[in-house]
């Protein structure tokens, strides 16, 4: 079945429960941020994703990710990246998860959330893992979404609501749809790849590093 026809048969599912509001944290505070990483470091693998505020203007760059969102079986933990920056109690620890190879982050579309952290935080993500690609089935040709994945895997169906996603994420007050939307994001992720490595998924190999080039030698006198 085609992403476009998985998408369509959605429309008839029951809905994706999602995460609890109770089982959200929004980390701001350097006790918060020692809590998260209790969890988050000790965790095998963990959803990811970010959000950064859209951008309407032709020509205008997006100043993000101004949410981070990482996400444990049972827990997703949201940084706001937006309101502190660069001073963000718990940058040091984002950078110790993200930059980590032992932590497996999993979450879909990730190459522009990858990229947009390096340049705004200088963060090298590490132990990342695409499901849009990973997923994808032999002579299937277009990534896997989000919403297709759990229309697939859990037969449900994933509310995507462009209002919420469009909203303003670099606001200090996210209102609870938007908290809730952002927590599901990460968390979905991490449910559905723990479903599919049930059910007999695998990872492709790693790739090998490139070789660094040789220094190029001086010619002989």
């Amino acid at each position: 079945m085609s992403e476009h026809e998985l998408t369509d048969a959605a429309a008839e599912l029951p809905p994706y429960p999602g995460i609890l509001l109770s089982d959200v944290h929004l980390v701001a505070t350097p006790a918060q941020a020692d809590a998260a990483r209790a969890v988050l470091l000790a965790a095998d693998v963990i959803g990811f994703d970010t959000e950064s505020k859209p951008t309407f203007l032709k020509g205008e760059t997006s100043t993000g990710p101004h949410l981070i969102q990482l996400a444990t079986d049972r827990h997703a933990y949201l940084f706001q990246i937006g309101v502190h920056g660069e001073s963000h109690p718990a940058l040091e620890l984002l950078r110790a998860v993200l930059e980590s190879s032992a932590t497996m982050k999993v979450g879909f579309g990730l190459s522009d959330d990858v990229k947009r952290l390096r340049a705004k935080l200088g963060i090298e993500a590490a132990g990342v893992v695409d499901l849009s690609v990973a997923l994808r089935t032999k002579g299937q040709r277009n990534d896997l979404g989000a919403r297709s994945a759990v229309a697939k895997f859990f037969g449900q169906k994933l509310q995507k609501s462009k209002k919420i996603s469009t909203t303003n994420w670099a606001s200090p007050r996210l209102s609870d749809k938007q908290i809730l939307y952002a927590a599901d994001d990460a968390q979905v992720a991490l449910r559905i790849f723990r479903h599919w490595i049930a059910d007999g998924g695998k990872l492709p190999p790693p790739r090998p590093a490139r070789a660094a080039k040789p220094a190029p030698t001086a010619p002989c006198q």
